[in-house]
């Protein structure tokens, strides 16, 4: 009897596969990293041939540890970046061209000239998004103008689009299934998000072929089984491939966030928020995006979402650029020092700021500095403006779906943070709730291919699965929250006025 889901992590920089028991528990893993490609200025890109031999090879490696047989494994799930867009002739399998990166900002001047034929409103009302060089439509739409043989295969009926997760069930399955999940398709800037198909209207402005597009499917059901004669993976053939899912939705499935209402946050290089809001699609009036989080059977579960650009990375900027620390747990150490930042806050906004202000042209800065600030305030600064962004895009999220939040679940590197996780449950004044098992990504990837296939029976199992590491509960002065809180708005308002659009490089 099979013991193990497989579970394919394909992220930004490298491949993982974690094979999960029946407690939710990690029994083996494997990572590949593979290589960053900036050909110019604001432009990623990855080899999708690489992306997939460094997965290949983390399942290789994990089953040739001898800890593992493929007859263990009873379905594999597969998690992955959105928004990377890769196409690619169906008849050999190669790319056209790389692979575009979901961080990629070639494609902002043509999300302008969208923009100025007055296509805002209907993409948000039929995406839930933004039209922005984030999302997969753009990228197509580059590909296609700027690789003659794109457009030619596409004329031949050759051409196949497809995320990271397509890719790789394309491959796995010898060319046999060309599908999407209803989570990386709502990331394409293609997708109606409530009639659950590719939208005409959208594939016409952009001049993309449908006939490129995957079939959309739900996030947990059989695809199909790992081919015979995949290379390197022959043993696994006819292992049924249920589930599949984009990074953050996983997260919040992997956190058992079930129920409307329920949210999570990841603390990653940036930070991103999302909250469970049900069976109906929230339209958000404070610029949060929203889509399908996950479709089980013939219920579709919506989610909001917000990010922040920089949350870890301020954690690096203080050891790499200020050499203020050597390591990020010095950071908490001198956070922990003081009682409070002595009247500063540090607002990150390196790159701008995100949701729910989009201001690329604020700047980072110091506020409220005096002789009697410290490194101590300055670390404590860095952890409390991270705690703050979460407080914005959590106000804005209850105020779009007129949910209060009792508990947020949380995960990624700076979740480890003792000192952050309770700056944060003091400002939002709810539970900040930390798991055991901090893998939640790949995890829920997991849950949602075993569900198809009978290795777990219910949601309910799923929920008791989870096991708290900590429970962080707000103990603060309300009053003191208020001003706390207010401090940093108007520190934001200083970021936003700093910078002249039209000097600006």
């Amino acid at each position: 009897m099979a013991k193990y889901i497989l579970s394919l992590d394909q992220g930004t920089t490298s491949s993982r596969a974690i094979l999960f028991d029946k407690q939710g528990r990690i029994a083996g893993k494997a990572q590949f990293e593979f290589n960053q490609i900036y050909p110019q200025t604001g432009w990623v890109e990855h080899d999708p041939m690489e992306i997939l031999y460094s997965q290949f090879q983390s399942i290789t490696s994990l089953l040739s540890s001898g800890n593992f047989k493929a007859e263990d494994i009873a379905a594999i799930g597969i998690t992955n970046q959105r928004e990377t867009t890769i196409l690619w002739d169906s008849e050999t399998g190669k790319p056209v061209y790389n692979a575009i990166v979901w961080q990629c900002r070639r494609t902002a001047p043509m999300c302008e000239e969208l923009k100025s034929r007055g296509l805002e409103k209907y993409v948000k009302e039929k995406t839930g998004l933004l039209i922005d060089a984030y999302f997969s439509g753009t990228k197509i739409k580059w590909i296609l103008d700027h690789v003659p043989e794109a457009r030619r295969l596409a004329e031949r009926g050759r051409l196949l689009f497809g995320t990271v997760e397509t890719w790789l069930i394309w491959n796995l399955t010898n060319g046999a299934v060309h599908v999407t999940d209803y989570s990386n398709a709502s990331r394409t800037m293609l997708f109606d998000a409530d009639r659950l198909c590719w939208d005409p209207r959208l594939c016409e402005e952009l001049d993309i072929p449908m006939e490129i597009l995957p079939k959309v499917v739900p996030n947990s059901c059989i695809y199909g089984e790992v081919a015979h004669g995949v290379r390197g993976l022959e043993e696994l053939a006819g292992i049924p491939i249920s589930g599949a899912v984009g990074d953050q939705p996983g997260a919040l499935f992997g956190q058992a966030c079930f129920e409307k209402g329920q949210a999570k946050n990841t603390y990653g290089t940036g930070c991103f928020l999302l909250m469970n809001t049900g069976e109906e699609r929230v339209q958000s009036r404070n610029n949060l995006v929203s889509g399908v989080a996950w479709g089980i059977g013939d219920k579709v579960t919506y989610a909001l979402e917000g990010s922040a650009f920089n949350a870890g990375s301020v954690i690096k900027w203080l050891r790499d650029e200020l050499h203020l620390i050597d390591n990020a747990h010095r950071c908490d150490e001198l956070a922990e020092s003081v009682e409070d930042a002595n009247g500063i806050y540090l607002v990150p906004a390196f790159t701008g700021l995100g949701a729910p202000y989009w201001d690329m042209y604020a700047r980072g800065c110091i506020v409220g500095l005096t002789r009697g600030v410290n490194t101590n305030h300055i670390a404590r600064a860095v952890i409390e403006c991270i705690a703050y962004q979460m407080t914005d895009l959590l106000k804005a999220m209850e105020n779009d779906s007129g949910i209060h939040l009792q508990e947020l679940r949380v995960d990624g590197g700076a979740s480890v943070s003792n000192i952050m996780m309770q700056i944060q449950a003091n400002m939002i004044n709810a539970r900040v709730n930390r798991p055991k098992t901090v893998e939640t990504t790949a995890l829920g990837a997991a849950y949602l291919a075993g569900l198809a296939v009978g290795f777990w029976d219910n949601l309910e199992e799923l929920e008791a699965n989870r096991e708290v590491e900590r429970l962080f509960t707000p103990d603060i002065d309300p009053a003191r929250r208020e001003k706390l809180y207010h401090g940093w708005q108007r520190a934001v308002e200083r970021s936003r006025n700093w910078a002249d659009p039209n000097e600006m490089d």
